[in-house]
């Protein structure tokens, strides 16, 4: 069992998608970070790709480089909004609250022993079914989501972002991945790669 958590301040708390060996997939919602580290334990996650930096910047640092390699142009993923220090992070709670509640979910998931990697879903989506281009975010993982053949029904972005999380998850613990610092991205290739595992 994989899971993908898509990561809101503490008012919306999280989305969650779980997804095992097949196609079914598990989507909900919890506001608390310990409960749902509990529930990722309960249901034995042997894997959580969460869609929040796992750190802030180095102090004095606007960005990680992470971030900076994945918006590269020699990379050409995608783009990504920079992570700053946590001094500034702090000092912007209401921009950044998102953020600072993700670190509570690491921290959360390392006191239940779940292994946890960080993600972003749009670098995700745009390794695995292509660059959005200009129609709109929900319209290209809607049929983005079509294309993955999985029996997924997100009702919203939020949902679709904690699918996607958790196909990374289950590509990262195939070996499909890559490391831009601390963020996992598919592989060119990864669904391919992962179908032939049948």
């Amino acid at each position: 069992m994989w899971a993908g958590v898509d990561v809101g301040d503490t008012r919306k708390g999280f989305h969650y998608a779980l997804l095992g060996r097949g196609d079914g997939v598990e989507i909900g919602a919890v506001r608390d970070a310990a409960a749902l580290s509990e529930l990722l334990s309960v249901r034995r996650v042997e894997l959580v790709a969460v869609d929040s930096p796992i750190a802030a910047a180095p102090l004095g640092e606007r960005s990680r480089l992470g971030e900076r390699l994945l918006a590269s142009r020699k990379t050409g993923v995608c783009g990504i909004r920079w992570t700053p220090d946590m001094s500034r992070m702090e000092g912007r709670r209401s921009y950044y609250g998102w953020i600072l509640n993700g670190l509570l979910l690491y921290a959360e998931l390392e006191r239940s022993d779940i292994r946890a990697v960080e993600c972003f879903p749009t670098a995700s989506w745009t390794r695995l079914i292509g660059k959005r281009g200009s129609c709109s975010r929900a319209a290209w993982t809607s049929a983005g989501l079509a294309r993955l053949r999985l029996a997924a029904d997100p009702s919203n972005q939020d949902e679709r972002d904690a699918v996607m999380a958790a196909l990374t998850a289950r590509l990262c613990a195939w070996g499909l991945t890559e490391s831009f610092g601390t963020i996992v991205v598919p592989l060119a290739g990864a669904l391919d790669a992962a179908r032939a595992r049948g």
